[in-house]
């Protein structure tokens, strides 16, 4: 089932009325496949009062994992069984079950066949905390176009102009990781809902997280208003990466944002899996727009 909205446009992004700037419509798609539409969990009001985000029939279909998890009372215990399902489940190490055999993807060497079902979950989370614009950054930068209608506006280059090669570049990338892959997309989806669910179940209180971004400068599009000097509202790419600690983030720009972001929107984070990210307190973040306050 899909959720379908229009996107809703701000005709005057230097502005800033009541309810906020709205999600401009380049930055969204019609349809999505969660419960909420782009329009909404990419908007200012989103970031002031979430609500939880449910893909469309993982948590139902998954049923069996979730359920042995409630039985777990420690965290490590939780995620060990987790990688178990996702490792029976996906048949991530028979991958001969699933119908892939060893063939050479679009780009392997000569005499270097390549399994391109290993592509699987955690190397497109290990690729992304090596790389952001690599091929694995645009495989996750896709699933969130495809699951929360917010599109890719940044990958090795601004998307102001998709006559030029940056976004066929992407595009090309997208395509070439998940060629031949084995369910990949949907062992996304389970990695996001994990996520929700285990963070849910240690703070259940808990809305939003503290982050800390570095950067080196917005585009004009995405300075959506000034409110204050150091209070801005700006719209992200459809993912992100962001810090628990200011030192860590300031090593990656010349400026530095706190952002309190939504835990709805957080698609995975380095702790949550054993050896899933080497990172500082690496929280990877849905985008749409933000309320920010610049510090640096």
């Amino acid at each position: 089932m899909t959720n379908a909205a229009a996107c809703q446009v701000d005709n005057n992004p230097g502005a800033a009325p009541a309810s906020g700037p709205r999600l401009p419509r380049s930055a969204c798609l019609p349809i999505n496949r969660c419960n909420l539409p782009a329009a909404i969990l990419g908007g200012l009001t989103f970031q002031h009062y979430p609500t939880r985000l449910l893909l469309d029939g993982v948590a139902e279909l998954h049923h069996q994992l979730f359920r042995l998890l409630e039985l777990l009372t420690e965290p490590v215990e939780r995620a060990r069984q987790f990688m178990d399902y996702m490792t029976v489940y996906f048949r991530l190490e028979a991958l001969e079950e699933v119908g892939l055999a060893p063939g050479r993807s679009p780009d392997a060497r000569p005499g270097r066949p390549r399994l391109r079902g290993r592509a699987d979950y955690l190397r497109m989370a290990r690729g992304w905390a090596f790389d952001p614009n690599s091929r694995e950054g645009a495989v996750l930068k896709a699933w969130v176009e495809s699951r929360f209608g917010l599109l890719t506006r940044y990958h090795g280059g601004l998307f102001d102009d998709r006559a030029q090669d940056v976004y066929p570049h992407f595009l090309e990338a997208r395509s070439r990781g998940l060629y031949n892959t084995n369910a990949l997309e949907a062992q996304l989806d389970l990695l996001y809902t994990y996520c929700q669910y285990e963070q849910l179940r240690q703070q259940p209180e808990l809305t939003h997280l503290s982050l800390y971004r570095g950067f080196n400068r917005f585009s004009d599009d995405q300075v959506l208003a000034k409110l204050e000097p150091r209070r801005w509202i700006v719209l992200l790419n459809n993912l992100s990466s962001f810090s628990v600690h200011r030192e860590r983030a300031e090593e990656f720009g010349d400026h530095l944002l706190r952002v309190q972001v939504p835990v709805a929107k957080v698609f995975f984070y380095n702790r949550m899996l054993p050896g899933m990210l080497k990172g500082e307190d690496e929280y990877v973040v849905i985008g749409g727009i933000y309320e920010v306050e610049r510090l640096a």
